[in-house]
C-alpha cells in the first residue's frame, strides 16, 4: 500500500497544474489570508489605496508581495496560493474569473475564451 505522501508526489508532474495539498496550504497560508481579507469592503479599499502598505501588514515574503503587485498568479500558486482565495484579488481588480485565469496561460484572454468555448485544451502533447 502506497503512503499518502508518495501518492501526492506523483501528482506534482501534471503540466500546468498545482494540486492544492495540505503542504501547499501551509506554505501559502499568509498569501491566502491576505486574499481572504479582500472579501471585506474595508480590506479592498485599504489595499486599492496603498497596495504595498497593505501588503506590509501581512506576514508575506518579499517575493509574495512582488507577485501580488505584479499580479503574477502563477508565482502565487507556486508559493501556495489557492486559486479560489486568489479570486478575491481578481474581483478586487474587477476581473472576471475566466479572464484572470487566462493570464496564467500562454494565451490572450480572447484566445483562452475561444479555446474554452471549443471544448478546452487538448490533452495531446501533455
Amino acid at each position: 500500500m502506497q503512503n499518502i505522501h508518495e501518492y501526492l508526489a506523483e501528482l506534482e508532474d501534471i503540466p500546468g497544474t498545482r494540486i492544492f495539498t495540505a503542504a501547499r496550504a501551509r506554505k501559502g497560508y499568509h498569501i491566502n489570508q491576505f486574499a481572504m481579507s479582500l472579501m471585506k469592503e474595508e480590506g479592498r479599499k485599504r489595499f486599492k489605496a496603498d497596495e504595498r502598505g497593505y501588503l506590509d501588514q501581512w506576514q508575506l515574503s518579499e517575493a509574495a508581495k512582488a507577485a501580488v503587485i505584479a499580479r503574477d498568479y502563477n508565482a502565487l500558486l507556486d508559493m501556495g496560493g489557492n486559486v479560489y482565495f486568489l479570486s478575491k484579488l481578481f474581483s478586487t481588480d474587477g476581473l472576471p474569473f475566466a479572464e484572470a485565469v487566462s493570464t496564467m496561460t500562454d494565451m490572450s484572454w480572447p484566445e483562452y475564451r475561444q479555446m474554452m468555448l471549443d471544448g478546452g485544451r487538448s490533452p495531446e502533447g501533455n
